[in-house]
Parts: structure tokens; C-alpha cells; sequence
């Protein structure tokens, strides 16, 4: 059930500013010509060799965010792709003018975009196409004639560039005997990300061929599009977010964010104008990029909209309306809105699709396979598993493959109930945050063993307004279904736990356990104290967690204390907001109702090959 709810990089005349970077311009090249460059790759039909023909499509190929005619290494390998060589577009998902409609039905929202028409809008959009060019040939003969054709063409636009001004490339991809002689200068933009690998694998063929005199020859360059890449914990956060819940319980967590973002160092968290507490949930944050100059990426933002389905018969508008804010309020200048879902599904395991059930493994190389941007995480099994289309869409990314464990048995189904991961001193650099209900129960002992046994916890705190939580640590204990409960807990914890190590050699020593207990109610396990791996990560030394409400003993409260000794190896300063009424109560915690647009990381996604 679902939680309770209330490059382009490429100095053209039309672009400007030295950090763009440049096409190197060629020295005209033809017979005796000063400006030869190594052999490109051609393919010369039976028709024969064009004499002196100097056919030459160059782009970024070793992806220093430079085109040139010099640099032999950009026709090198041109027309593979791997993890050395090989061009890369963006999808043109972003509004850089911010002339998108933001109040129109959920089909229609992800048709406005820069890529959805044929002009280029201003010089923002220009820097989000990647550049191609032709080498000029100033000898070719009168009856020279030329295209550029794509093995894509549905998925990508070509553009000629003309000074300022960009010109789609026709149908037929033609290119007149002057533009030969002249060379031609062309930008690339792809219409969506791939979606369906059954569909488009993201690669395109760009092919450069002239003809003359009963003679042709042609230069293929091959290119793919940027994926979509999912933020991973140890990026520290730029922008939080929490959903503007003027309730008593609302003002009381975004009071404690603030104040934890405060000793961070990062701003208060951004509210969203909803109802809907679940901020984690309806939208996940990533982003796509290319190569820019001297090293760097040239970034566009990417927000997701969840799969959840709200009312799912209906053909207009059937997700949850929350998610609209990956459109409404985040789309805009170099950052894009993307929506994906089965609209035949209507509604099956609908809460697998908030994402709270989609959490991003850290970095980690194992057996000689190496996720330099970590891997995704997710909830699902066989007969119980999130949107079909949703999942082959990030599955085919390729750079974060999946990984997925069993929620089947928690009530909400998410990854995020019993799982996190923080920064930490050794050899991988981070270590897995995980509930252990075990130890938790032997600290509650250990307690009354020493004589605390009639010490309250949760007080103060109501399940409803007319039923206390409050409760004694002899009661808990004593308290069959609770126990029995966690033990349970505590066994399919360990199936999540066997998936991971298998997948990245994580190790005990590198596992940080988190002590809470659970309970049963009709449709599943949730956590019976405030869950404390379901916190946000602010920043590489800073965890929100939910404020536990533990049994005070000396004026501590044990599970406060027990997760700051846990983490304090770490360097990793632990703060508690409270959550107990607006998301404790109602299925969830601090992670569940935060949200967080990360730093992008200095690996480059193209250099993992994939």
C-alpha cells in the first residue's frame, strides 16, 4: 500500500564566450595542400575514388570538447564507441527560454521542450547541441554534389550552422557543391532519451558522403546520446527540498532541516507548494552530460517524475498530480522534465513506483567491473514490481545497471525503509547504513536488565488523537507481535543484504547496523520506531535522521546515541528532526518526505565504455 498521504561545449559565432570551447578551423586540404590530416574513415563504392577528395566528418571523438581537423585523435576511431573514443549528444529536454505551458494535462507535458520544434532558442539552446563539421575542399569539381544522412533520423535533428543562424538539415540530408567547398559546420541534438532499447540503443551513424563524376565516397562518425544518470548519497546536496505542510508536525521537520542544513553549510530546504508530504517520492533528481572544454561537462538537469498513479483510468491526467512539479516548478534553463509510465497498468504495485524505492548505490569496482556512478537500487521481485516502462527506460541507460532486492514484505515496499548509505574512511569510501531489529531489541533488554525496564518511550507522541504511543521499554519487550515482527524483519534485512554484498564484495566491517523495531499490520512490516536509516544525506558529514523518541536513560536518549556512535567513525555528524505526526504515523520518515539535487560528480559517465 502507499504511505499515507495528506555541449554541447563548441565555439560558433552563434554561441559566444571563450568557455565554449571552438571547432578548429581547417586549412583548406587538396592536392599540395598545407592542411592534410591523416586518412578518415571512408567506404568507396564500386563507382570508384573521388580524385584528391579530402571527405571528412569530424566531432568531439576523443571528447575534449573540441572539433578538430588537427587533433588526429577526433578521426581516430570515429566510427566505434567505447570507453576511449566516441562522440556524445544531449537529449534537448530543457526549456531554456522557460516558455513551457505548466498548466496542461499530464500527456501533454513532456511534448514542450528544445527539442521539440526546429528552431534553436537563443544562444542557452545552442550550447546544448553537439557540434560536427565537414573538412572544406576548395578543388571540388563543379558536378560535386553531398549529404549527410543519420542512421537515427526519428530520434535526432541535424542543423547546418550558418554564423548565428541555424538551418534544419532537409530530409535528404543534401548538400550543395558550395557547401562542399566551403565545409559545413552542423549541430546535433537528440529528441528524447532512449526509452526502450527494443526501440533505439541511443546510438546514430552520421554519415558525411560526396559524389562526383560518377564516383562517391563517404565518413561515418558515430555518436549516442547521454543517458539519464541518478544521484548517488555521497554527492553532497546543492538545492533540499519539503513539501509545504502547513501542519504542526509540517512546521516542526522543516524547523530541524533548516537547522541541520544551517550547520552544513547548504541552504534551508526549498518548499514545494503540495499537499502531499511524500517529497522524496513523486520526483528523483539526476542529469545528463557531455564533454566540455579543458575537462569539463557540460551539464543539463534532469528531474524525473514518478510512475504513481493517482487516477488510473483516466487517458488525461492519471499520475499523481504532485509530480507535476518536475514540470512546473523545475523545468527551465538547463534542466529537463521526463516522464515515463504503462498507461494499461492502472495502478498495480503502485507504491513501488515512488522513489523512496529508488536509492543510487555509491561507486564501487568488483570482479573487474567498475560503476563509477554508482548503481540503481529498487524494490522488486518477480510477481511483485514496479512500472514495466519505467523500468526498461533507466535499464536502459546502461551506465547504472539495476540492481533489485525484495520489499514485498514491507507495507510500503520501499528500499529506502531499510537502507542507506553514507561517506566513510575506507578503501571504497563509503560504508551501507542498514536496520538491524536484533540489536535493538538487546539494547531494550539490556535496559531493563539494569533496572529501566519502566522507562517510558515515545512520549509525549500519539498513533491518533485519541491513542498514546507512549509506552514502557518492559512493554515493548513484552509486546509478542512486535518482536515477532522484527524477527522477521530482521530475516529479510538479511536477503537485501546478500543481494548487495553479492553485487558490490561490500564487507561486514563496511556495513553500519541501525537499531529499530517493526511491526505487523494487515499488508505487511513498517517500522514500529522511527526508522533511523530513512534520513537525508545534507552533506558528506552530515545525516538527518528521524528524532527516535527513545527511552531517555541518564538523560539520553539510547537510540540518539546509538546511531551517533555508529556513524561517528565515519566523521559523520548525526541531527534528528522530529517527524513522528505528519510522516512517522503515516508510513514514513525524513527521507520519505526530503528530497535533494546533487552536486554532479567529477567522473565523466562516457568513460565506463557504456
Amino acid at each position: 500500500m502507499p504511505r499515507l498521504a495528506l555541449a554541447a561545449g563548441f565555439l560558433v559565432a552563434a554561441c559566444g564566450g571563450a568557455d565554449a570551447g571552438e571547432i578548429s578551423d581547417p586549412t583548406p586540404a587538396g592536392p599540395g595542400g598545407s592542411g592534410s590530416a591523416p586518412p578518415s574513415s571512408t567506404s568507396t563504392p564500386p563507382g570508384g575514388e573521388l580524385p584528391g577528395s579530402p571527405v571528412d566528418l569530424r566531432a568531439d571523438t576523443n571528447r575534449d570538447g573540441v572539433v578538430s581537423f588537427e587533433d588526429p585523435t577526433d578521426d581516430d576511431g570515429e566510427d566505434t564507441w567505447d570507453a576511449k573514443h566516441g562522440a556524445i549528444f544531449l537529449a534537448n529536454l530543457d526549456d531554456d527560454e522557460v516558455k513551457c505551458p505548466t498548466n496542461v494535462d499530464d500527456v501533454d507535458f513532456p511534448k514542450c521542450n528544445d527539442a521539440a520544434d526546429d528552431v534553436v532558442n537563443g544562444e542557452d539552446d545552442a550550447r546544448d547541441l553537439a557540434r560536427l563539421a565537414t573538412r572544406p575542399w576548395p578543388e571540388a569539381p563543379a558536378d560535386t554534389t553531398g549529404s549527410i544522412t543519420t542512421s537515427a533520423a526519428d530520434h535526432v535533428r541535424l542543423f547546418k550552422v550558418r554564423g548565428e543562424s541555424f538551418e534544419v538539415l532537409g530530409e535528404d540530408g543534401a548538400l550543395s557543391g558550395d557547401e562542399i567547398r566551403a565545409g559545413v559546420h552542423l549541430a546535433i541534438e537528440g529528441r528524447d532519451i532512449v526509452r526502450d532499447l527494443a526501440k533505439w540503443d541511443g546510438f546514430v551513424d552520421v554519415v558525411f558522403t560526396v559524389r562526383s563524376g560518377g564516383a562517391s565516397e563517404s565518413d561515418t562518425v558515430k555518436m549516442r546520446v547521454a543517458p539519464l544518470i541518478t544521484a548517488h548519497h555521497l554527492s553532497p546536496a546543492e538545492t533540499t527540498y519539503v513539501s509545504l505542510v502547513n501542519t504542526a508536525g509540517g512546521v516542526a521537520t522543516r524547523t530541524d532541516l533548516a537547522t541541520a542544513a544551517t550547520a552544513a553549510g547548504v541552504p534551508a530546504p526549498q518548499t514545494i507548494a503540495t499537499q502531499d508530504q511524500w517529497t522524496q517520492d513523486f520526483f528523483e533528481t539526476g542529469y545528463m552530460s557531455m564533454p566540455g572544454p579543458n575537462g569539463t561537462q557540460h551539464v543539463m538537469r534532469v528531474n524525473i517524475r514518478s510512475a504513481n498513479m493517482s487516477s488510473p483510468q483516466s487517458t488525461r491526467n492519471p499520475l499523481r498530480r504532485a509530480g507535476r512539479v518536475v514540470f512546473t516548478h523545475l523545468r527551465g534553463k538547463d534542466s529537463a522534465g521526463i516522464q515515463e509510465y504503462d498507461p494499461s497498468r492502472f495502478g498495480r504495485f503502485d507504491t513501488l513506483n515512488s522513489f523512496g524505492n529508488f536509492e543510487t548505490i555509491p561507486p564501487y569496482t568488483r570482479g573487474g567491473e567498475s560503476f563509477p556512478l554508482g548503481r540503481i537500487l529498487r524494490g522488486s521481485t518477480p510477481s511483485y514490481f514496479p512500472d514495466k516502462a519505467f523500468g526498461r527506460m533507466m535499464e536502459a541507460q546502461k551506465v547504472q545497471e539495476p540492481l533489485y532486492v525484495d520489499t514485498s514484505w514491507l507495507i510500503v515496499g520501499h528500499v529506502d525503509e531499510t537502507i542507506s548509505f553514507v561517506k566513510s574512511p575506507s578503501p571504497r569510501g563509503w560504508a551501507l547504513l542498514v536496520n538491524d531489529p536484533a540489536a535493538a531489541r538487546e539494547m531494550l533488554q539490556a535496559q531493563a536488565d539494569a533496572g529501566y525496564g519502566d522507562t517510558p518511550m515515545f512520549v509525549g507522541k500519539l498513533w491518533s488523537t485519541t491513542r498514546s504511543a507512549q509506552v514502557t521499554i518492559n512493554q515493548v519487550l513484552a509486546n509478542t507481535e512486535v518482536m515477532q515482527a522484527s524477527a522477521e524483519a530482521a530475516a529479510e534485512i538479511d536477503g537485501q543484504l546478500t543481494v548487495i554484498k553479492a553485487a558490490t564484495g561490500i564487507s561486514d566491517d563496511e556495513i553500519i547496523r541501525v537499531p529499530f523495531l517493526w511491526e505487523a499490520r494487515s499488508s505487511g512490516l513498517v517500522a514500529y520506531q522511527p526508522g533511523l536509516v530513512n534520513g537525508l544525506y545534507l552533506a558528506p558529514d552530515h545525516f538527518v535522521a528521524p528524532n527516535p523518541h527513545g527511552p531517555q536513560i541518564e538523560g539520553v536518549d539510547i537510540f540518539k546515541a546509538a546511531m551517533q556512535e555508529r556513524l561517528a567513525p565515519t566523521g559523520v555528524t548525526v541531527h534528528f528532526a522530529e517527524d513522528w505526526d505528519l510522516y512517522h504515523r503515516n508510513l514514513g520518515e525524513v527521507h520519505c518526505g526530503t528530497n535533494a539535487t546533487r552536486a554532479v560528480p567529477a567522473a565523466k559517465w562516457w568513460e565506463s565504455g557504456r
